[in-house]
């Protein structure tokens, strides 16, 4: 069900044409400020579709937020196949015009929220270095770097960091 803040933002799950939103920020953001190109956007449409279809409601979360019929952004959580570690927070990501306001803040705390209902006290993203704002959200919200390497699932000629949350109990949002 939809729900309305009073910026005017509207928290929703998938919606017909979420998916294609989705993918359109994120082709746009990456391949301009990242070069990121053919490799980056099929792997991305293909785990998106992929996590859509087998993603169990009472666990996992496909979280969007509109502004208008504008996609503002976007976050998940994959519990059903975060595996050991926890649950994978993963794909978060906030449009040029809607950073700065405080939507990215509201969009973990709302995956975090959703982490705590389900009862995930682990919650682990994979990012690369370079995404310093992400970064510092993450770390604002209790995420820790595990490790950086020079694995590079992407396609961009990027270091991967590893950030862990395991504080159980502890919701911050």
């Amino acid at each position: 069900m939809p729900q309305a803040t009073p910026s005017g933002t509207v928290f929703d799950g998938y919606r017909p044409g979420a998916l294609a939103a989705v993918l359109e920020m994120y082709v746009d953001y990456y391949s301009r400020h990242w070069c990121f190109g053919q490799a980056f956007e099929t792997k991305l449409a293909a785990e998106r579709a992929e996590f859509l279809c087998r993603a169990d409601p009472e666990r996992d979360l496909f979280l969007t937020a509109w502004r208008g019929d504008r996609l503002a952004g976007t976050i998940t959580v994959d519990v059903s196949a975060g595996g050991p570690e926890g649950a994978h927070l993963r794909w978060f990501i906030v449009a040029d015009g809607a950073r700065g306001n405080g939507l990215g803040t509201m969009l973990i705390g709302r995956a975090l929220v959703h982490c705590a209902r389900v009862g995930t006290d682990s919650v682990w993203l994979t990012t690369f270095a370079g995404l310093e704002a992400a970064r510092r959200l993450f770390e604002r919200h209790g995420f820790k770097l595990e490790s950086e390497s020079a694995a590079d699932q992407w396609s961009g000629s990027v270091r991967e960091q590893k950030f862990v949350r395991c504080e159980k109990g502890r919701v911050q949002g």
